[in-house]
């Protein structure tokens, strides 16, 4: 095994497959008629949608490895891998913060929210990163088990997974007020499904990519696989217990989109890196956030100025709904908007233009 870098086209293309997955779910035409493949389950369960946000984080774990392991194996000093680390992961956090601002102050009705999507990625890579640099694989296994058995335990100790009285509802309202995702009017508690208590869980899922790319830098194809059934496996026997959610991210949640993950790792590696197929979503993996965030900036921007409405009635549902019904459309909105992403992208990756949060 090179103690080089190296990068893998699978990867790229697997973190623009989910970043085109991320635009397409949340940016249909019309949020009353979805089709449910496209929808997060309403509590407990798992749709493919669910799948979409831990199989980034998932890759973010596995692109912390391909490109700080190296380093490390090379004799890097830390210190200044670590502040390059911590300092794009504060910089991922801010944008985050600064999303949410925009959709307050544009946003009818909108209210300010302070976690969020690139608020957890932040996170996530911060800690999956200082990992990397002082962990060996030893205590980055053992620290995923202890999460993943403290939460469980957490989650069971608080006395209920139910909306808005779960513990992990219950201390976000605690610590961020009404800063949160969505507002109870009857009991004014507050939940976040990008809240402070489940980011933990969402580190397992983290470090488990960062476990999957260090089998993929050794080419143990055969180790991912198997481990994508385990994981799989284990946490649909876990959901007998404490049912899959992605709300509270749950343990079972954690291993069960784990095990898709490493699947999804394993295809794309042998289908693109080993059999040369094209990749796939690259344009959209290689410019990841600045294609998330742009796109939310747009969207934010769409609605504030009052034209995604008429954008959306006149392009789409006036003359689709009478022919198609009313799901049709708002697919195919959805599906426009990520055209119109991959064509920036594309053309950004055609200029080598990298935008490197």
């Amino acid at each position: 095994m090179s103690s080089r870098a190296v990068r893998y086209a699978s990867v790229d293309a697997l973190r623009g497959l989910t970043v085109a997955a991320m635009l397409l779910v949340n940016d249909p035409g019309d949020w009353g008629h979805v089709y449910w493949p496209l929808e997060h389950s309403s509590w407990h369960g798992c749709t493919p949608t669910d799948l979409i946000f831990p199989l980034f984080l998932f890759i973010v774990g596995v692109s912390i490895t391909l490109a700080i392991v190296p380093k490390m194996e090379a004799g890097a000093p830390a210190a200044p891998v670590q502040r390059a680390a911590l300092w794009r992961a504060v910089r991922i956090v801010a944008l985050g913060f600064l999303l949410n601002l925009l959709a307050w102050l544009v946003v009818p009705d909108a209210h300010l929210r302070l976690p969020g999507v690139l608020q957890r990625i932040g996170l996530c890579f911060a800690a999956a990163a200082l990992l990397a640099i002082h962990a060996p694989p030893r205590m980055q296994w053992t620290l995923m088990a202890v999460l993943l058995v403290g939460y469980a335990l957490l989650l069971q100790a608080g006395g209920s997974l139910e909306p808005w009285t779960n513990i992990a509802s219950r201390f976000d309202s605690a610590v961020l007020g009404s800063f949160v995702y969505a507002l109870d009017p009857a009991t004014g508690r507050g939940h976040d499904p990008e809240g402070l208590l489940s980011t933990l869980p969402s580190l397992a899922t983290t470090i488990l990519g960062m476990r999957a790319g260090d089998w993929l830098r050794r080419g143990n194809l055969r180790a991912l696989l198997a481990a994508a059934v385990v994981s799989g496996v284990a946490g649909a026997l876990l959901s007998l217990w404490q049912p899959l959610n992605k709300n509270l991210w749950t343990p079972s949640y954690v291993l069960w989109t784990a095990g898709w993950a490493m699947l999804a790792l394993a295809t794309a590696h042998y289908l693109i890196d080993r059999r040369g197929w094209p990749a796939l979503g690259r344009a959209f993996g290689v410019n990841a956030i600045a294609a998330y965030a742009g796109s939310g900036l747009m969207v934010y921007l769409l609605i504030g100025l009052g034209v995604a409405g008429p954008l959306y009635q006149h392009g789409f549902a006036g003359w689709m709904t009478p022919l198609f019904g009313p799901y049709v459309p708002s697919l195919a909105y959805g599906l426009v908007f990520v055209l119109v992403w991959w064509l920036v992208v594309k053309r950004m990756d055609a200029r080598r233009i990298y935008l490197k949060v």
